[in-house]
């Protein structure tokens, strides 16, 4: 077992190979200038900051073991799992899903804006969970998959904090994942909207589960000293 230090002075362990990192919609359409959220005139700025310190947490997770799962945010080409509310939501946002921009059409599977950015590519063997919802459990086959690889802890990390990030964190706790949120490797367009989910993640006891900071886990999974003493998978403090 291994053992992270987080948020309030508490502990989070885990075993690797229980464990999945969940690194959520790091993709063109929300990362890159000609994406759907550039085009709509957000700040990506916030967005990329975490790049090179997911690019640190992957690393860490891939030579120890933790399973790495990618996801993506889009739509089939023929817009048929795409709501009416969330198509007039991004319509005024100014960037509507399947319309034509500079990296092709927003948020349409295929498309080289709904991959993911250059730098957080998948490598060969790393599940890829395409989603046409926020949360990542929705029509997917997530939780299939993760309770044939025995998993039992989530690390979760990526894009946005307040949208995609907590409704997956949201789901994954109501299915029974023991949860841990990297803060520093989680963004928001709008700073204040990213605190204000990790006060929510921490309220009534935790009642979202435990939050740290990515060097933590990098540092736990790469420090033998920090390891606890065996025992049953899931014990969090």
């Amino acid at each position: 077992m291994i053992a992270v230090s987080c948020h309030h002075d508490r502990q989070f362990d885990f075993a690797p190979q229980h464990t999945a990192l969940i690194v959520i919609d790091m993709q063109r359409d929300f990362l890159a200038p000609e994406g759907a959220s550039g085009v709509s005139g957000f700040d990506l700025a916030p967005l990329r900051t975490i790049i090179p310190r997911l690019q640190n947490v992957l690393a860490a997770a891939r030579r120890h073991g933790v399973r790495v799962f990618h996801t993506r945010e889009g739509h089939r080409t023929d817009l048929a799992d795409l709501c009416a509310t969330k198509q007039q939501r991004t319509l005024q946002a100014g960037a509507e899903i399947g319309a034509r921009g500079p990296l092709g059409r927003f948020m349409v599977r295929g498309e080289f804006g709904h991959d993911f950015i250059d730098e957080l590519q998948p490598v060969p063997g790393e599940p890829i969970i395409d989603k046409p919802g926020y949360g990542a459990f929705y029509a997917t086959d997530l939780e299939h998959m993760l309770r044939n690889m025995g998993i039992t802890h989530v690390l979760l990390a990526g894009v946005t904090t307040q949208c995609c990030v907590h409704s997956t964190l949201r789901e994954a706790v109501d299915r029974g994942f023991f949860c841990l949120t990297l803060a520093d490797c989680c963004a928001s367009f709008e700073p204040a909207l990213h605190d204000a989910t990790l006060q929510i993640i921490a309220s009534e006891a935790h009642l979202f589960g435990w939050i740290t900071e990515g060097e933590q886990v990098v540092a736990a999974l790469a420090n033998p000293a920090l390891e606890t003493a065996p025992g049953v998978i899931g014990a969090c403090a």
